[in-house]
């Protein structure tokens, strides 16, 4: 059955919060205090108030919001917002051009009404940057019908009881909204467009990890209402969970039972109910902040900073004569940058790649460390070291030096040569452990001395073996 359907992704952006300084990290330890409120809804443009609203209201819940020394009184709404993050504005401009959207050169930024407890305020701020956008898919164009800067909301703790627990380290972290229009006509066409979106955000500055991006579905078929499936983003279980949604909503026709709503995806590829789905009522302006203007120069300048997509960045990548498992390395690392200033130190791109992906998880494994702290300590470090190839090291020298400073060694220290007897060493071996294949005795070599010339210990262990 042929279906109407459009996405809405929210993604978070990385940078610190929308209207104030505060860093966008989350928190795992005790908070400084707590604060305890009701929410109450408020009529909108229209002068309605929104039905969703009135049955969060419904349900007379108590919100206690879980403060630290990383939020201030912006997100406790006891101070108005701070202007608009410019570094934030400038990544959902790189966003809308990508999706080829015309940027709205002023726009009202807008209270959306939230009362289930996951804004303090009782609101959203939201503001629209770019419409009439598009992005093509196997089956055709499909419209972007609006990109929006927004805040996101508090993280649920707990609830029970009627009390709902929210940690405000989340809350006012930068959101885009992206909204296509219902011209996805199939469940095949539904994931494809998800997964284009989804490319084009991971090439620019976004936040990464489990619970960054949000994606719900707006879905209806021929005689039935539109329905919203919120947290509809695992791309192995979209098909099925659209079909299930059909053969509901056939059923709803069938006993005459259809309604607007909000439901929630199930790991099983079902629904449930959440809430009557809100409409325009929600929508007020924001009084405590100016117009916000977008001048041709931002914009000018974002499209000169375009970042490409994963599809560009493999045929870059292909240039410089990297095979594939080093490309996948860089592109799921996303180190292409990285890359960029390292190739312009030493012409070696093999090299570049293996300091920027390998060499750091072989170290981190031979040393039973994380990852991100080995990448920590050695990222100050990478562009000193390749400078020292053909002056103080060779390139095999390269992991073991990164060993070392990942071991606590100076940089100066970790670049001085051990003086060994290579041959003396590798005659001890051979007498130590007799009758070894060549391979087997390379390997317990260059174990032994990571760095060493693998050309010179090969010449010098066949001539002994001799």
């Amino acid at each position: 059955m042929e279906i109407k359907a459009g996405l809405e992704i929210h993604q978070q952006l990385d940078t610190h919060k929308l209207f104030c300084n505060c860093p966008s990290i989350l928190r795992k330890d005790e908070p400084l205090f707590e604060v305890e409120r009701k929410l109450n809804p408020v009529s909108g443009e229209t002068g309605k108030i929104d039905v969703a609203a009135v049955y969060e209201k419904s349900k007379n819940e108590v919100f206690i919001y879980q403060v630290y020394d990383t939020n201030c009184l912006v997100e406790l709404d006891e101070e108005p917002p701070h202007e608009i993050n410019e570094e934030a504005l400038h990544i959902s401009l790189h966003i809308a051009l990508l999706l080829n959207c015309k940027i709205f050169p002023v726009a009202q930024i807008m209270r959306k009404t939230v009362i289930d407890g996951s804004n303090t305020s009782g609101f959203q701020r939201s503001v629209l940057i770019g419409h009439d956008g598009f992005i093509e898919t196997s089956s055709g164009k499909v419209g972007i019908e609006t990109i929006a800067l927004e805040e996101d909301a508090a993280r649920i703790i707990s609830a029970h009881g009627g009390v709902k627990t929210f940690r405000l380290d989340r809350l006012g972290i930068p959101l885009v909204e992206i909204t296509t229009k219902p011209d996805l006509k199939s469940p095949e066409q539904v994931k494809e467009a998800a997964l284009k979106i989804g490319e084009i955000l991971r090439a620019c500055k976004v936040k990464r990890g489990i619970g960054t991006i949000r994606q719900d579905l707006n879905i209806s078929i021929p005689g039935s209402r539109r329905v919203e499936i919120k947290g509809f983003q695992e791309p192995r279980i979209m098909i099925k969970t659209i079909e299930n949604e059909i053969a509901r909503q056939k059923e709803c026709i069938k006993n005459n039972e259809c309604r607007n709503e909000v439901r929630r995806a199930l790991d099983d590829g079902t629904t449930k109910f959440l809430r009557p789905l809100p409409g325009k009522a929600r929508m007020y302006p924001e009084t405590d902040l100016p117009l916000l203007k977008i001048s041709k120069k931002q914009i000018d300048y974002a499209r000169k900073t375009l970042p490409k997509l994963k599809s560009e960045l493999k045929g870059y990548l292909k240039e410089y004569g990297l095979n594939d498992e080093l490309i996948k390395l860089l592109l799921k690392e996303n180190k292409i940058e990285e890359f960029k200033s390292l190739i312009k130190v030493i012409d070696n791109p093999n090299l570049v790649a293996k300091v920027l992906t390998l060499y750091p998880k072989e170290i981190a494994v031979k040393q039973d460390r994380p990852f991100d702290e080995v990448y920590e300590i050695l990222e100050p470090v990478f562009e000193s070291v390749l400078n020292e190839i053909d002056k103080t090291i060779s390139e095999n020298d390269v992991k073991g030096v990164l060993n070392k400073i990942v071991s606590g060694s100076s940089l100066k220290d970790a670049l001085k040569k051990e003086t060994i007897n290579l041959e003396e060493e590798i005659d001890n071996l051979v007498k130590e452990k007799p009758g070894l294949s060549e391979g087997a005795y390379m390997g317990l070599i260059m174990a032994k001395f990571p760095g060493v010339s693998g050309k010179e210990a090969s010449d010098i262990l066949r001539r002994i073996l001799k």
